[in-house]
């Protein structure tokens, strides 16, 4: 049983990143910083990045449920992700994007999504509001942290107000940056978590199986425990170096984590997190090799 932390979608790609426009081309190719960037898998040729292909890719690689979460650079995706929860209700989770200077959404959505590593205001305290909110509404935050410790204390002071809001730090903490670990003692507050999108980015260099990536999981796990670590692939831009099984299966086969580790960070710190149904076991497809 397996849920993914951190996924995205979108009908139309149309962000910005470093103040030039993103936007997709063909066979999975986007442009990027003034430059054509290979985005998404080539086999997404027409540019989307749909609802329908993520669940052909969840049930291949028998992953449960996944967490939408968005990305400024691919451009809000708030209409789109709604009639994907329409779809698929009990297997996906949905994040609105929170936008500085704009109204954000939260009805209709499971969590809001705070990319807070590219605000033009770094100070979290200047976005109170949008904590205070989910806070009220009972959704979750999902947030991409500024590197190390920029923000740790001005969260910190968010947690102690707010102290029932549910909080997922995005990215393992920016793992291979310094003063990561700063990041992951958050999540000895209650209800702050630490889920793994991008691990796979972060640790490329090496490739699978990532050992530093296992080593950096455990030395989080010291801090904060496996009860506060959850797993996420950061599809589809993951999936231009692997395939979606590769992007846990250097966890289900390391010798340096426990069974019960394992299932708690794959699957059930998730379920109780982003509050999943129960679900049925998905049986794997035997393929050809």
């Amino acid at each position: 049983m397996i849920i993914d932390s951190h996924v995205h979608l979108w009908k139309k790609q149309n962000g910005v990143h470093n103040s030039k426009s993103v936007y997709s081309l063909d066979n999975g190719k986007s442009m990027f910083d003034g430059e054509v960037r290979q985005m998404m898998p080539p086999y997404m040729i027409n540019g989307e990045n749909n609802a329908e292909m993520l669940i052909s890719n969840m049930d291949y690689a028998c992953v449960n449920g996944a967490v939408i979460v968005q990305e400024v650079l691919d451009g809000n995706q708030n209409e789109y992700l709604k009639s994907a929860k329409v779809k698929y209700p009990d297997r996906l989770r949905i994040c609105s994007l929170y936008e500085e200077e704009k109204a954000f959404e939260l009805d209709g959505f499971d969590g809001i999504k705070l990319c807070s590593c590219k605000f033009k205001e770094q100070n979290l305290l200047k976005h109170i509001d949008v904590f205070k909110a989910a806070n009220d509404s009972g959704k979750f935050i999902a947030i991409d942290m500024a590197d190390g410790d920029a923000q740790t204390s001005q969260l910190q002071e968010i947690v102690d107000e707010f102290p029932n809001l549910k909080i997922a730090i995005g990215h393992f903490g920016m793992v291979t940056r310094e003063k990561w670990l700063e990041q992951i003692k958050l999540a000895r507050n209650k209800n702050v978590y630490i889920e793994s999108g991008g691990i796979t980015w972060l640790f490329n260099d090496e490739f699978y199986p990532y050992p530093s990536a296992i080593k950096a999981i455990n030395e989080a796990a010291d801090i904060c425990s496996f009860d506060k670590l959850m797993w996420g692939s950061d599809y589809p831009r993951t999936m231009v170096e692997i395939t979606y099984k590769m992007s846990y299966n250097f966890i289900t086969k390391s010798k340096e984590i426990s069974k019960l580790n394992k299932q708690k960070f794959l699957f059930d710190n998730a379920k109780k997190f982003y509050d999943f149904p129960d679900f049925e076991k998905i049986i794997p497809i035997k393929n050809m090799l």
